[in-house]
């Protein structure tokens, strides 16, 4: 195979990091010409030997030292020796695009309810020592592509953000549902967290933004119906319930004892609702079902103190699911050990 004159890479693209030159036939005296924002490191037998900053380089023994060494050229010849020629490139990448694969699963510090997220945002990056690059990335990595090396960059990126993310909302004592009102926090804490590891390969990590955090919508349809649930619960086991909430769950359970004629209660409310009582027969109606289920709204201060009471409200909420078994359960046992 001959031997190349010249060596020199015009990069094509700007995501491109690293060029590997195609031949590794090379002689002394041939040209080494490096780009501006570019540096060519020589490689020889997995050992980075030497590195070229910009401009037109002749290849010697005398700017080849440690190549010399390793390939004995003797001084002052056109001789012909093998190598790799690496191309770096020493310019920012700014515009890169990251994102989580998978939903992120999170705790929610605020509500105590396991929840998971999706990221996305921006960073950038500049390749800022050459030799340690090449050698571990090449080397140790053993990664000649760019999109390779972004992708492996990228998962790592997603890795050290998904333990950011959790301790951010956990030491910040921020909700999940605030994320997108402290994303400069939250994209300073990352990159604190992700530059040290890009440093290990001669990286210099310029930005890094996250721009969006969201819930899936299934997750959130979720989580809204258990923490409006709670609330409930939360409201009956003070004994704050108003006149106007007691009415609105007395209706509820109204429907549900019409829709299970079974028991004398919905027999007798199947029977009035479907004739279509009017309003003058809906107050004897209520009254009736509110002494059949001893639904009798009481004060605030008298539901408080009184243990039966709250036990037999406490048992028409499970009846009437809403709440779950061991919602009724817990909620029990705290009436009971309070006589």
């Amino acid at each position: 195979m001959a031997t190349i004159d010249r060596i020199k890479y015009d990069s094509t693209s700007d995501e491109i990091l690293v060029f590997k030159f195609p031949s590794e036939e090379l002689k002394l005296g041939s040209q080494l010409v490096v780009n501006q924002s570019q540096e060519a490191v020589f490689v020889k037998g997995g050992k980075v030997c030497d590195v070229f900053p910009p401009g037109t380089h002749t290849l010697s023994t005398g700017n080849l030292p440690l190549l010399s060494k390793l390939v004995n050229m003797p001084f002052g010849q056109q001789t012909p020796f093998t190598a790799e020629v690496w191309f770096v490139s020493k310019t920012v990448k700014r515009d890169l695009r990251w994102g989580t694969k998978a939903p992120i699963p999170l705790i929610d510090p605020t509500y105590n309810y396991p929840i998971s997220v999706r990221a996305f945002g921006r960073w950038g990056v500049r390749v800022n020592e050459s030799k340690l690059f090449v050698r571990e990335i090449v080397g140790t990595l053993g990664m000649a592509d760019s999109v390779k090396v972004l992708e492996y960059f990228t998962g790592e990126i997603q890795q050290r953000f998904s333990n950011v993310l959790a301790g951010f909302f956990v030491r910040e004592k921020v909700s999940i549902f605030d994320a997108n009102n402290r994303l400069n926090d939250l994209s300073a804490a990352s990159m604190a967290a992700i530059r040290p590891e890009l440093q290990r390969f001669g990286i210099e990590l310029v930005n890094f933004n996250v721009e969006r955090v969201s819930i899936p919508e299934d997750e959130l349809a979720r989580m809204q119906e258990v923490l409006g649930r709670r609330m409930e619960i939360d409201q009956i086991s003070k004994s704050t319930v108003g006149p106007a909430y007691t009415t609105m769950r007395t209706f509820d359970t109204l429907q549900a004892a019409a829709s299970n004629p079974g028991g004398a209660t919905g027999a007798m409310l199947a029977g009035g609702l479907g004739l279509g009582m009017g309003v003058g027969a809906g107050l004897p109606l209520g009254k009736q079902a509110g002494e059949a289920m001893d639904a009798r709204p009481q004060s605030p201060e008298t539901a408080k103190n009184d243990p039966v009471g709250r036990l037999q409200a406490l048992k028409q909420m499970l009846d009437s699911n809403l709440i779950t078994n061991d919602e009724y359960d817990a909620k029990k046992k705290e009436i009971l050990n309070g006589l």
